[in-house]
Formats: structure tokens, sequence, C-alpha cells
């Protein structure tokens, strides 16, 4: 296959190893983020995608399920942790779970995505139950719930070590965990945003022991704040790396900084050029994880659509109702249909295909 020309011809030498399948370099991730040449980035992108997929666009029925916004970590970042008493704090009971699930029982939901703050005053026994009410209504759908961070929690409060507390999660009906509270994998924006919150290494401890029990995990990256390009890169290679070691991450998913309503509202949103460059950067490096999500949520149904051109497999899903990221100021629907999602993919030339949790078809 003949090397395409870029406007940038820094990237000549990384087309010659995407063409012929090599891996790429830290050095290679940071001149793809630095070119300007958003084309050619992303005709490389798609031309890894399509070789994966071919045309093939993914989609779930899903119903996201935020459990508490009460929250110890109180991150900079985040606008939707409350205290105790705050105004407009909530924590879900049981009883509100089960109306919540049963209000969606005639939908033929695949996946319900759950994942809340760290409420020192819930026990362990809240979450086990938590999983077990949502399996007994659903028993035919897959439990994704609780990112790297709230598993620590639960070891923590309940003295049980994590492969213990996986255990128990996995008796109780968990299927698989979502990404989220990677935020950068990196010491420096750890100390600086979210210094409450794990750090990058006990998330990646947390992931790999996920994978060990068995657990097969997503994992994300929030882009767009403090962070420098080389901390975006860096991020995606230590996430390559936890996949080499395990094979447990399916899909990744960026996640563009929302501002609105946080401590670091002074900051402005994310570009589609910057969205788009992320989401082809992202399908280059991670040529181990399989799928690359344009998450509707964050970017808007309008680019995650044209992201299918650059790089991403994945549209996610109808969600339903979303309130963590439309608390930081998401001007994007709270819901998609089925119909909207598959006019969405094949308006942009691809072909749709619903998933289950597991990318069954």
């Amino acid at each position: 296959m003949k090397t395409p020309k870029f406007l940038d011809p820094a990237l000549e030498p990384i087309a010659e190893k995407v063409i012929t399948g090599q891996r790429l370099t830290r050095s290679d991730g940071i001149t793809l983020y630095r070119s300007s040449d958003l084309m050619g980035v992303g005709r490389l992108a798609s031309l890894v995608r399509k070789r994966l997929y071919g045309t093939k666009t993914y989609y779930v029925y899903n119903q996201h399920l935020n459990y508490t916004n009460v929250c110890v970590n109180r991150c900079l970042f985040c606008a939707y942790s409350k205290d105790k008493g705050e105004n407009g704090a909530f924590t879900l009971s049981l009883d509100d779970v089960v109306r919540l699930i049963q209000e969606r029982t005639d939908e033929p939901i695949k996946e319900i995505h759950i994942v809340g703050g760290l409420n020192p005053e819930l026990p362990f026994s809240y979450y086990l139950d938590l999983v077990r009410t949502v399996k007994s209504i659903r028993p035919e759908t897959a439990v994704k719930a609780f990112t790297a961070v709230e598993i620590d929690h639960f070891s923590r409060i309940s003295g049980l070590s994590l492969g213990k507390v996986f255990e128990a999660f996995k008796e109780a009906g968990l299927s698989m965990m979502p990404g989220g509270g990677a935020e950068i994998l990196s010491d420096r924006i750890h100390l600086k945003l979210y210094k409450k919150k794990i750090g990058p290494q006990r998330w990646l401890e947390v992931t790999k022991e996920a994978h060990k029990a068995g657990i097969p995990t997503n994992a994300t990256m929030l882009y767009g704040h403090i962070e420098t390009l080389e901390e975006r890169v860096n991020h995606l290679l230590k996430l390559r790396a936890l996949q080499d070691e395990t094979g447990g991450i399916q899909a990744f998913i960026p996640l563009a900084f929302h501002s609105e309503n946080t401590t670091l509202a002074h900051i402005p949103p994310t570009t589609a050029f910057d969205d788009l460059k992320t989401i082809a950067v992202a399908r280059l490096v991670l040529d181990n994880i399989p799928h690359i999500k344009a998450y509707w949520v964050m970017i808007s149904p309008a680019l995650a659509q044209v992201a299918m051109a650059f790089g991403a497999d994945d549209m996610d899903g109808t969600i339903v109702e979303e309130k963590i990221t439309h608390m930081a100021g998401a001007r994007t629907p709270k819901r998609l249909t089925i119909d909207q999602l598959r006019e969405m993919i094949l308006a942009a030339g691809f072909e749709p295909v619903e998933r289950d949790a597991f990318y069954g078809h």
C-alpha cells in the first residue's frame, strides 16, 4: 500500500508504522497531538478503525443510575458532588432504585450503568444490595457498576481485600466495571485537582485486580483542563501497558472536560478539533484496546457522528438519564432513542450494530 501524503510531513513516518502494523511510540503520540493536520491524523485513525471493524458502529440500549452525589472527595473538576445536607444532595434508597428500574422494564435494556459518589454514611451492604436489587428486577441485563475509586472505597470501609470485594460483587451480580476515575494518570494532576481521590497507581492496581477477578472494565481519560499533551500521551501508554498485561479493557472513552459549575469554570470547553484529535490519537496509540467510544453526552451527538470517521467505533447508547456531566453544564440531551442512534450512524455512512455490554451482536 502506498504511503499517503500529508499536509504535515511529520505524519509520514507514523503513517508507515500504521500501514505496516507497528506499535507507535511516546514520541509518535506527541507528534500526532501536536500536528495541525487534523484530517491527516483522522485518516490514519480511520484506516485502523476500518481494518478492525469495517463500517460497523456499535451502540447499546442502556440505562444510567447515579445512586448518590454525596462525596467526601470533592474533586476540583467535579460539579456533581455535594456534602451531606447541601442543597441538591441526594442518595437513593433501595426503594428508589426499584422504582427507577421498574419504570423501564418494558424497554429492552441490555446494560445498566451504575456510579456515584463516596457517601461516608452508606455501609458496604448497601452497594451489594444495590446490585442484587437491580439484578433481581433485570436478571437478563448486565450490571456495569462502580469505578475503581468506588471499589477502593468499598475495600476500605469493609476491611476486605480487593479480591474479596470483587468476589462479593460477582456473587451479587456485577458483570463489569465502567472506566471512570482515571482522570489523567499523572501524580502532578492528582495533587492539584483530586488529591483526596485515589492516585494513578492505585487506579491501575484496582483495575488490574478487577481483570484478575474476571471482571472486564472500560478505561477513560478526562482531558481539556490543566493537563499537558505529554501527560495525555503518558496516560494512554499506561493504559496500553496495563492492557498488555491483563487484556481486560474492553473500550477506551475520552471524556471532554465540562467546567461549568466547578472551581475550574474559567477553563473554556474543549474544541471540536481537540475532541476529534483525541479520539484519533487514542485509536492509533491504543493498539490493544478493542473499542474507542465517541461519548455523545460529552461531545454532542453531532460531533460523535463525525468521530466515526476519526477512529471511534462505538456511539455508546441511549443513556436514559445521565446526571454527572449535565450538572457540569452539558447541553446535550439526557437520552437518545435507538432510532436516533441508528439514523445518526447511517447518515454518516456507517453500519449500526446493536451490542450487549460485552460487544456481542
